[in-house]
């Protein structure tokens, strides 16, 4: 039935091209239809790696009498989060005002212009645990479409015009300091002080909050930030949400103590938390962030990285099947028995907690594997010396792991999103100068040249994904600040001009096509905003779950301006942060990379310069320097002075013009310290001027 969907690029919806349900892709002809018909449209939106959208699909899409119901009807509509993240954020809030909840796989029942008047999420096939079945839902909006059109018509109405207000919508402020004091004392407020993390179960990984923390921590050491961070990145690190085998983090997990995930796993979710453990393992000097580190970029380059063209795949399916729930990852005793000797079998049992009844619901012999016991209390129970656990420990691993890769694999969606491959690639960056990982360096590279060279249009900017026919959906924010983040860090690293013009060329295309005179960045661009379901301006802010994209674009201006001393950046970071002050408090840790923007903008980085005038290789060991000293509001640009004025700071420009040698400044503003030419001293000064 669903034919339509055959030339579709996504896996999602690949996935349903046999379901017999008479599905359309997103696009005219499907609310074309609907409204010829009169029907109201059942939008379905989820993910290929989403477990609960298999589980629906099987148990209602696949059903022959479900469908049914719903070609007679309804007009359904399919649609994948990951390439319509524009449609995705839309029916998110439509549904969470109806229900209260949202998330995928999500279920939208609207009228054929689009507007919601019913929704909600999963729906069992039969009534269960109060919630109604599929099939009662589907017949009683229906009916109820049928029955109450002017009522159906007025509510949806309602909605749609509070939603257009709340998603567009603006709450100018100061820019005041206490802001951020405020949203650092709620997160407190939140922090689970004996596991991690913040709020109750289900716990997610909130990295922006853990990036404000870092860099909050950094300048000022107080010890309860201290404690958050490391008391998070330690449970989080030694928990099943954490791939204690193949590295890598899932998405989420269902409990307290960060045992029980949801197995998918995300690239942007796995870039934000790399980013987290290396800049928490610069702040701390913890082995296991750098070990969790290591780890989870061993994930990237093996099982998302794309071998033949360089870039990140989009995620890894949480299961093999709908009635399978993890069974991948987990391990019965007997099977961790039978792929051990019996060395090692002892130690690893105690290790990762592997007891004859495990942590999963549907089949209670399974274990998640986490870290119960460390090498050194496993060597007072076994009588063994801790240098033995260790080897033995590191053999079992090995062996658990190549038994687990003899199992059927989770699908891996070979998607290249150019947004998450910016998250991915500035996290790589991170690699290189946190763990001095020169692979990461031509990986990031690499990766973000092929975005360049395919997604990017100078003038346009990105388009989201890549496919065998080319880019496509042009005109989304997150595509265009995530790849300008990632340009800036490649400008960092290699100081080629190239990578600075590309940043500046999407920052002034946001400034065109991407700003709202009422304040603020809007998700679509002007040029291409022609949907006339999709009419209604959304400005991002919270990290739902990237990064906010307005707060993005926010640190994206802020570094231009300084990098260029550009006032005009800097206005505008300013207009945007002004934009949306007076409404902050209310989103909390939510939107927690917008306040650290606000502190990027109130506090003036250390700003490294170095003027190279010789080719002696001193520019490169200050360079060097300057990249692996960590202090993490730094920025750094390396000019070589060659007949241009190279856009210094009005700072250093007076003291570089009369110098005759290679030099490094640290500013801070409009105070700078004096030159230097010794790399140590250069990153002494990083670390403590003007902190």
């Amino acid at each position: 039935m669903a034919e339509r969907l055959k030339s579709a690029a996504s896996a999602y919806l690949q996935s349903a091209v046999s379901q017999p349900v008479d599905w359309y892709p997103w696009g005219p002809e499907a609310f074309a239809r609907a409204k010829q018909e009169d029907r109201p449209i059942l939008l379905d939106i989820g993910g290929a790696w989403c477990h609960w959208c298999h589980v629906l699909d099987h148990e209602s899409y696949e059903d022959p009498e479900v469908a049914a119901i719903i070609n007679q009807h309804f007009i359904a509509i399919k649609v994948d989060r990951d390439e319509r993240p524009d449609v995705d954020a839309r029916y998110q809030h439509a549904v969470q005002a109806i229900s209260g909840q949202g998330g995928w796989p999500l279920t939208a029942f609207l009228m054929p212009d689009g507007k919601v008047f019913f929704g909600g999420t999963y729906f069992p096939p039969e009534d269960s645990s109060g919630r109604p079945s599929f099939k009662r839902v589907l017949l009683s909006a229906a009916q109820y479409y049928r029955d109450n059109r002017e009522e159906v018509e007025k509510a949806a109405a309602d909605l749609h015009r509070q939603l257009s207000q709340a998603l567009a919508g603006t709450a100018p402020g100061e820019l005041d300091p206490a802001l951020v004091t405020q949203v650092l004392d709620d997160i407190a407020r939140t922090f689970d002080m004996q596991n991690g993390g913040f709020g109750r179960a289900p716990k997610f990984p909130h990295t922006g909050t853990m990036e404000l923390l870092i860099r909050r921590a950094f300048r000022t050491r107080d010890d309860l930030l201290l404690t958050m961070i490391a008391r998070t990145l330690e449970r989080m690190g030694r928990g099943g949400v954490h791939d204690q085998l193949g590295g890598g983090f899932h998405r989420y997990a269902t409990d307290a103590h960060w045992i029980v995930p949801h197995f998918e796993k995300m690239l942007y979710d796995n870039a934000g938390l790399l980013a987290n453990y290396v800049h928490g393992y610069q702040l701390t000097g913890s082995a296991i962030f750098r070990e969790v580190a290591l780890g989870t970029y061993h994930y990237l380059k093996t099982a998302l990285w794309d071998k033949a063209r360089g870039g990140f795949y989009a995620s890894q399916d949480a299961d093999i099947g709908p009635h399978d729930d993890g069974d991948y990852y987990t391990w019965t005793l007997d099977e961790v028995r039978a792929a051990l000797p019996e060395d090692e079998f002892r130690v690893a049992v105690l290790h990762y907690n592997v007891n004859e009844r495990g942590e999963m619901h549907h089949d209670p012999r399974r274990n998640v594997l986490f870290i119960e016991k460390d090498p050194d209390a496993i060597a007072l129970i076994a009588g063994l010396p801790e240098e033995q656990v260790h080897r033995l420990l590191a053999s079992a691993k090995q062996r658990l792991l190549a038994a687990r890769d003899r199992r059927p694999t989770p699908f891996i969606d070979r998607t290249i999103y150019a947004g998450w491959n910016g998250m991915a690639i500035s996290a790589c960056f991170e690699v290189f100068k946190g763990l001095l990982v020169t692979e990461a360096r031509a990986m990031a590279l690499r990766a973000l040249d092929r975005i360049l060279a395919e997604a990017y249009r100078p003038g346009e900017g990105v388009y989201h994904l890549l496919t065998p026919d080319g880019p496509v959906h042009p005109g989304l924010l997150d595509d265009q600040v995530f790849i300008a983040q990632a340009c800036l860090e490649a400008f960092e690293v290699t100081a080629e001009e190239r990578y600075l013009t590309v940043a500046r060329d999407l920052a002034e295309n946001m400034l065109r096509e991407h700003e709202d005179p009422a304040g603020g960045f809007a998700d679509i661009a002007r040029r291409v905003r022609a949907d006339p379901v999709l009419t209604e301006s959304n400005k991002p802010v919270q990290d739902a779950p990237t990064p906010g994209a307005n707060a993005v674009a926010v640190l994206v201006l802020n570094r231009l301006a300084r990098l260029l001393d550009a006032r005009p950046y800097r206005d505008a970071a300013e207009r945007t942060l002004r934009a949306f002050a007076g409404g902050l408090a209310r989103y909390g840790l939510f939107a927690s990379t917008f306040f650290l923007a606000l502190d990027d903008f109130l506090h003036e980085p250390a700003h490294v310069v170095v003027v190279a005038r010789e080719s002696d290789g001193l520019a490169g060991r200050l360079h060097e320097a300057a990249l692996q000293t960590f202090r993490p509001d730094k920025i750094v640009a390396v000019y070589r002075v060659d007949g241009r004025d190279p856009p210094l700071p009005e700072a250093v420009r007076a003291m570089a013009a009369g110098a005759r040698e290679t030099r490094a400044y640290v500013c801070a503003g409009n105070a700078c310290a004096p030159p230097t030419a010794d790399p140590d001293e250069l990153a002494r000064l990083i670390r403590t001027f003007n902190t």
